[in-house]
């Protein structure tokens, strides 16, 4: 599992906009793999412009970005095509990977997004195993379907993008790529626009 291969510590990164932790990584700055079919998305797929978020459902900072990426997306229609996938800070952030596999058990559904907003909703996370079955009523799925030992066929692919999110230079929570490149700048709807439509040519496809 996750938890068991990549140990995470508190420590924060760019001026504490965002929850980090230590591992190997590869600094090159891209992403790996390029965004596709096996991501979630939101858009269509070789779109002129390209976001992809490797969040946490426990991170602050990646609760306060939804709304941002929300108003990115109203902002530029269908330009965008925008991807999340997983990086659940496990040891920061107990309640992360339960959250994870939720939101996969629940795409399973065809409910990703639906369950996604549920986490992302309000102003701290309730994230507990009550919390989510709650989450799945309301959005059609059955309960036991989006809590353990169920979620335990869904692990793989919350793993699966904790490995590329290492792969693609990712320490910490919220990372984004801009049309295939790390960005490192601040999580404002001003400066995200600035950066995607400076190369949107680089744009995934």
């Amino acid at each position: 599992m996750v938890t068991d291969t990549y140990r995470s510590s508190p420590e924060l990164d760019r001026g504490g906009e965002e929850d980090t932790i230590s591992t190997a990584s590869n600094d090159s700055g891209s992403l790996d793999p390029p965004i596709g079919p096996y991501d979630h998305v939101q858009g269509v797929l070789g779109s002129e412009l390209s976001l992809v978020e490797y969040g946490d459902y426990e991170c602050p900072y990646c609760r306060a970005a939804a709304p941002v990426i929300e108003e990115l997306r109203r902002h530029l229609g269908d330009r965008l095509v925008f991807a999340f996938r997983h990086f659940p800070l496990a040891e920061l952030h107990p309640f992360a990977l339960a959250a994870a596999t939720a939101a996969e058990a629940s795409a399973l559904k065809g409910q990703f997004w639906p369950m996604h907003a549920k986490l992302y909703a309000g102003d701290e996370p309730h994230l507990t195993q009550a919390d989510l079955r709650r989450y799945a009523e309301e959005i059609g799925v059955p309960p036991e379907k989006v809590t353990w030992p169920a979620t335990q066929f869904v692990e793989d692919r919350v793993e699966a993008d904790f490995n590329s999110g290492v792969r693609s230079g990712v320490r910490g929570t919220p990372t984004l790529f801009v049309n295939g490149t790390i960005y490192r700048g601040p999580v404002t709807v001003d400066a995200l626009l600035d950066a995607l439509q400076q190369h949107p040519a680089t744009a995934e496809s």
